[in-house]
């Protein structure tokens, strides 16, 4: 599944340091660990690489061990990172994390941390020429004050690059501060993607019709449920496509890998059932993977794939390669 588009598709937010047992059982009995990455807008980020897409992360890291690692493993999956600011006075942030495939609990270090001290400023290390399209959740603004001026600095400039917005409801990082701005954030967006359950937990409502009414601004609405699949609300019409059956090792950064498939497929003008299709696909790529990123499904899988009939598409079956 490759994308060939013209412009860069510049995706804005925190990446973190995580750390997970490398050993079965309680994490306070774990003696060795293993080091990896985490953050939505980067892992949006390398999976529009690896679908072809040119891509840019821009952010924030401490001059640190876990810095230098995120930025050589960004980098090394053929993202830009170009607009990362090492920041010489604040660590990078790090969470810990069990892996399950019934949900992965977390346990964030990332207050003081290089990101949450983003501004508007940081839009000056935007390169506004050739970008197709700026991405950005809501995880960001839940960061600090001067995160939630930058997305809102985002949102509110004149409109000349199209802003996606995905709600990546963290109810941890909301706890002193007021998720209402929310609303607003992604109603100024042009392609807002919730999925139902977060949706409803922050806005009480879950049912595209429903958010739809509840955020008449977007030009697309894309609503996930989970493992049944996805609706698009666009125009007018409203299009869902079933998700696939997937032997699930663990569910986290499944959203992200989505975003990114969907996205990749919106560019390229493909229409919204394939573009959800190519969601579901690259989903299933993070979902057979206890890593946030997984390896990208080859060919001979995705390709007919996205233009099954409907039949073959349920009837289809991915599990993880041994």
């Amino acid at each position: 599944m490759r994308f060939d588009l013209p412009g860069d598709v510049v995706c804005l937010g925190e990446t973190m340091a995580v750390l997970v047992p490398a050993e079965p059982g309680p994490v306070r009995a774990a003696r060795t660990w293993t080091r990896a990455i985490g953050g939505a807008e980067s892992n949006v980020a390398i999976h529009l690489a690896r679908l072809g897409v040119r891509s840019r992360w821009v952010s924030a890291v401490g001059d640190d061990a876990f810095g230098g690692a995120i930025l050589d493993a960004v980098g090394g999956a053929g993202v830009d990172v170009t607009g990362v600011r090492v920041d010489p006075d604040r660590p990078t942030g790090l969470y810990v994390k069990e892996a399950d495939a019934a949900g992965s609990p977390v346990r964030y270090y990332r207050r003081g941390s290089a990101a949450s001290a983003m501004g508007p400023d940081a839009l000056d290390r935007l390169r506004w020429d050739d970008v197709a399209l700026l991405h950005v959740s809501g995880i960001t603004a839940a960061l600090s004050d001067s995160c939630l001026d930058l997305l809102r600095a985002v949102l509110r400039r004149p409109r000349t690059t199209p802003v996606s917005f995905d709600l990546n409801w963290r109810p941890a990082l909301w706890r002193d501060r007021d998720p209402s701005v929310l609303r607003d954030l992604a109603d100024a967006a042009d392609v807002v993607l919730a999925g139902s359950d977060e949706a409803h937990a922050v806005w009480g409502v879950g049912d595209p019709a429903d958010l739809r009414a509840l955020l008449p601004g977007p030009t697309t609405l894309v609503v996930k449920h989970g493992a049944r699949g996805a609706t698009v609300v666009e125009d007018g019409r409203t299009t869902f496509q079933p998700g696939l059956r997937v032997d699930v090792v663990e569910p986290v950064g499944a959203g992200d890998a989505f975003a990114a498939g969907y996205l990749a497929a919106h560019l390229a003008r493909q229409p919204p059932a394939r573009r959800l299709r190519a969601g579901h696909l690259q989903a299933a790529s993070a979902l057979l993977t206890r890593e946030d990123v997984g390896e990208p499904l080859p060919p001979a899988v995705t390709a007919p794939l996205l233009d099954a009939d409907s039949r073959t598409w349920a009837a289809a079956h991915l599990r993880r390669r041994r």
